[in-house]
């Protein structure tokens, strides 16, 4: 799972162990339920400075209950290792505001 030009299979997802996340298509979703807009606001800022330094930005949307998250790297067309390790750093900024991914 190191090459990150790559499309991961269904079996590489599943193995990456990912809480709260599944594959939609040739993406990969997660919604974390902030429950409040201040909250939501703050997950997305984090997640928008790692997606900067990582030069690869998923889509988000934010709403008053929860944030959005949808991962796929554009260039290949699906779902690849910078997918996977953005994710888990999403979820580790979910955790430190005290919320995590709906499973």
């Amino acid at each position: 799972m190191t090459d990150s030009q790559r499309k991961l299979s269904a079996a590489e997802l599943a193995q990456a162990g990912l809480t709260g996340w599944r594959p939609a298509g040739e993406t990969l979703t997660a919604t974390f339920r902030t429950r409040k807009f201040a909250i939501g606001l703050e997950l997305v800022n984090r997640i928008g400075a790692s997606a900067e330094k990582a030069n690869h930005h998923p889509d988000l949307t934010l709403t008053y209950p929860e944030v959005g998250v949808t991962l796929w790297s554009h260039d290949v067309g699906g779902i690849t290792s910078r997918d996977i390790t953005l994710a888990r750093t999403i979820s580790g900024h979910a955790a430190d505001v005290g919320v995590s991914a709906e499973d």
